[in-house]
């Protein structure tokens, strides 16, 4: 085979299955009752949650880090981890 009758062999399995999958997705949606996941009409990315806290990028107070405050379920200073 020549180099354009492999990529035109490639376009005609890739059209076949976005076809296909267009189909299973349409079989899958109707049977659940929704929306296809992959159409035109749904929004590319979910809207974000309306209580969003933002974290600053600014260095936190040397005082958060004292010395009698747990390190991250380790225990405290004196204690050792089971």
């Amino acid at each position: 085979m020549s180099l354009q009758e492999d990529v035109a062999a490639v376009k005609r399995c890739l059209d076949d299955l976005v076809r296909t999958v267009g189909q299973l997705e349409r079989s899958i949606a109707a049977e659940r009752g929704t929306a296809s996941p992959l159409s035109p009409d749904r929004p590319a990315r979910p809207t974000p949650p309306e209580n969003v806290v933002t974290i600053p990028d600014t260095p936190y107070e040397g005082g958060l880090w004292g010395s009698d405050t747990d390190d991250e379920g380790l225990g405290a200073r004196d204690r050792h981890a089971p």
